[in-house]
């Protein structure tokens, strides 16, 4: 990669040169985000894997730039207008937007005013106007008098048009021009139709609206331009006429001298018309679209912080769960899982109106917690979820089994899905969901990477945000999580294997194919025998698997089979073998780190292997932990200003955060009530999930809408 690109991702990340260097030849080499932010420290100088990945996309949006490159300078080469200054900008430009400024005036077009001036033979009485060699243009236009220009208005008519274009296509003008629109305030007004429609009025706050576009939350600035998409809006900076074209004319001064009188006259109006016929549309349209890019980035961040807390989400463990999914007159399903998930047995049972066997559901809860062992229950969080919860507090449950309360945000995604079809191809939509509830209490993230993580109700206007760096990020995130915890070779979906950093959906197909085959992996080792899986993926992933009871006890830890050596020479060291090395901490705290670098492991890795060889395979997750809702609280009637309630938190925006305080509707914390002056990003101060104490600060029951205050950001008291 060019050096000028190299520079400019080092500048846009606050980093040394020499580490972009080293990363993008790393991507070059086939490595992944995760094996290049755990394994490479070295050659990375300890960058963690969010900047690992912000300049693995840089450096895909530059190796883009230098495509389009070169498709402008053949362009441009081709109407023989390419010379040696225009080359050198064009190569030397980090900047798309002013590569394209750069290509305007050659970029094909349609057929313009100016260009009918052209064909009317006036481009000379233009020139004459631009390189300010008239003093009185006027008189000369009487020259290009003709058929089809009847007079001297007519010829400057056409040659102000001309001189416009070039005005609209000089890339120093739209640059400043853009700096000017940037620093203005983005202004709404209502449309006609915007007016009378009622699926405008929840824009109704916008209907005249003009805030500093610098300035202007991603939030408030995406549903701005949803309601222009929808027709509701129409959206403009108010940037002012007279100045923007007294700074065209200033900068056409700069560059050709200031004009005469007359010819001045000329020039000022071709630069009142440029503005308002090409540039305000253009430029606006423009710096619109990149404040939208800000707010993706802005947006997607915040999606992708949520995800990562979601999928990291305490597990309970393996556990004999039973799953319910709760209902009313189609009934709570019920689903007996062991404890390694799979499905034993599953029914329904009606035990709310309008039916109200409460006898017969008790009596069945019962049974199937004593026959299937249940150890834990694990209970929907959506309708008739509190109800429901109240039935299993009457049920005696078995020593030690307690409900808990899990997210069923994308659970009926996944059962209708063909991964659900795939695991259970005989069973309906309604179990696939209740044993989807049951392995996120046991796994979340084994279980929701099933799913399109759109579908988990944890963004902000996921839908309005560019897609592909949606995906992007919601992949990357996906990747560190599930690389992070490590998985399990001998267990693991195809889904979960998927995600583990060199591998894919097609390796990962063919690693559960031999596990069928032949059974367990002894080691890591044995992956080599895997059909299509080389070297290279064999480096990228293995650091990630863990083989539980294997051969080599360094096959159940973070340490990678490149480092295994290191280890052996540790332990030869300290007199034991490597097995008794490893999970010994207080053997691991006496090894000099700096004793075992070499050319090809260096500080950062050993000091790594030792915290690794101190508590091999921990887990980075935290311990489950269960929560209840007051149970004086069962509709929003029932909530009082000043009202102290537990709640937790269901997903957080950039303008605060969404409570679970037990009701159908949640209630929303305004990041001006989290207790932290001008705080900008609520994951500052909450997590995904998190239990809290809020108090009520009004409840709307017309619009079901609650109004919370943070109070505390632990466990509310009991727990």
């Amino acid at each position: 990669m060019k050096g000028i690109y190299i520079d400019c991702i080092a500048e846009k990340l606050g980093l040394k040169t020499w580490q972009v260097e080293n990363c993008v030849e790393l991507f070059a080499q086939g490595g992944t985000i995760p094996f290049i932010s755990r394994y490479r420290k070295e050659k990375t100088g300890g960058m963690d894997d969010a900047s690992v990945a912000e300049v693995k996309h840089w450096a895909g949006v530059f190796e883009e730039m230098e495509k389009r490159k070169q498709t402008v300078l053949a362009n441009i080469e081709a109407a023989g207008a390419l010379t040696e200054d225009l080359r050198a900008a064009v190569e030397n430009c980090v900047s798309a937007t002013l590569l394209e400024d750069l290509y305007l005036p050659y970029r094909p077009k349609r057929r313009t005013r100016a260009t009918v001036a052209k064909e009317l033979g006036l481009e000379p009485l233009a020139d004459l106007m631009w390189n300010v060699r008239t003093k009185n243009p006027r008189a000369d236009a009487l020259r290009f008098v003709r058929e089809g220009v009847p007079d001297a208005e007519a010829a400057l008519s056409g040659a102000r048009d001309i001189i416009a274009e070039r005005l609209n296509e000089n890339a120093p003008v739209r640059e400043s021009l853009r700096a000017v629109l940037r620093q203005r305030r983005i202004t709404a007004k209502v449309t006609k139709a915007g007016e009378t429609a009622p699926e405008a009025d929840k824009y109704r706050s916008y209907f005249n609206y003009s805030f500093p576009l610098s300035r202007i939350p991603a939030h408030q600035l995406l549903a701005l331009l949803r309601a222009e998409r929808e027709g509701w809006l129409k959206l403009g900076i108010d940037a002012d006429p007279s100045k923007s074209a007294a700074g065209i004319r200033y900068a056409f001064c700069k560059e050709h001298g200031y004009p005469a009188p007359e010819l001045d006259a000329q020039i000022s109006l071709a630069c009142e018309d440029a503005w308002k016929r090409l540039l305000e549309p253009s430029l606006t349209g423009e710096v619109l679209r990149e404040a939208k890019e800000k707010a993706d980035r802005e947006s997607i961040e915040i999606f992708g912080g949520n995800l990562r807390q979601l999928l990291l989400e305490a597990p309970l463990g393996q556990k004999r769960v039973l799953a319910v999914d709760p209902g009313f007159r189609n009934g709570c399903k019920l689903a007996a899982l062991d404890e390694h998930g799979a499905l034993c047995w599953h029914g329904i049972i009606y035990p709310h109106p309008p039916l109200n066997e409460k006898i017969r559901a008790l009596t069945t809860v019962s049974r199937i917690l004593a026959e299937y062992r249940i150890e834990a229950v694990a209970l929907g969080n959506g309708t008739a979820s509190r109800e429901t919860a109240d039935f299993l507090a009457k049920v005696d449950m078995p020593e030690g089994c307690r409900v808990w309360t899990v997210s069923e945000d994308g659970a009926s995604i996944y059962s209708a899905s063909d991964i659900a079809r795939e695991e259970f191809p005989d069973e309906d939509v309604t179990v696939r969901g209740a044993v989807s509830i049951g392995r996120r209490l046991m796994d979340p993230l084994s279980e929701l990477v099933k799913i399109d993580p759109k579908n988990l109700g944890v963004g902000q206007y996921q839908h309005d945000v560019d897609q592909n760096l949606l995906r992007e990020k919601l992949d990357e995130t996906v990747e560190f999580c599930v690389n992070s915890v490590g998985v399990n070779l001998n267990t693991a979906s195809p889904y979960l294997l998927s995600y583990v950093a060199g591998i894919g959906p097609a390796l990962a197909a063919s690693i559960c194919a031999r596990r069928a085959e032949q059974g367990a992996f002894p080691s890591r080792e044995a992956l080599r025998d895997v059909p299509r899986l080389g070297a290279k993926t064999f480096e990228q992933c293995a650091g990630f698997l863990r083989i539980k009871g294997g051969d080599n006890p360094l096959d159940d830890s973070a340490v990678h089979p490149e480092s295994y050596s290191v280890v052996g020479r540790m332990a030869a060291d300290a007199g034991v073998s490597v097995r008794e090395l490893v999970g010994n901490a207080a053997l691991c705290a006496g090894i000099r780190a700096e004793d075992y670098v070499t050319d090809t492991t260096g500080l950062p890795t050993v000091r790594d292997i030792l915290k690794e060889l101190a508590k091999p395979g921990l887990d980075p997750r935290e311990q489950a932990s269960s929560f209840a809702f007051d149970e004086c609280i069962r509709d929003i009637a029932d909530l009082r200003p000043g009202m102290e309630l537990p709640g937790i938190v269901t997903n957080l925006t950039a303008f605060g955060a969404f409570v679970d305080i037990g009701l159908h509707d949640n209630g929303l914390i305004h990041v001006s009530q989290m207790g932290v002056k001008g705080l900008r990003d609520p994951s500052r101060v909450l997590k995904l999930h998190q239990k809290i104490r809020v108090e009520v600060l009004g409840a709307d029951v017309q619009r079901n809408r609650i109004s919370l205050r943070l109070i505390s950001d632990g466990q509310h008291k009991g727990e």
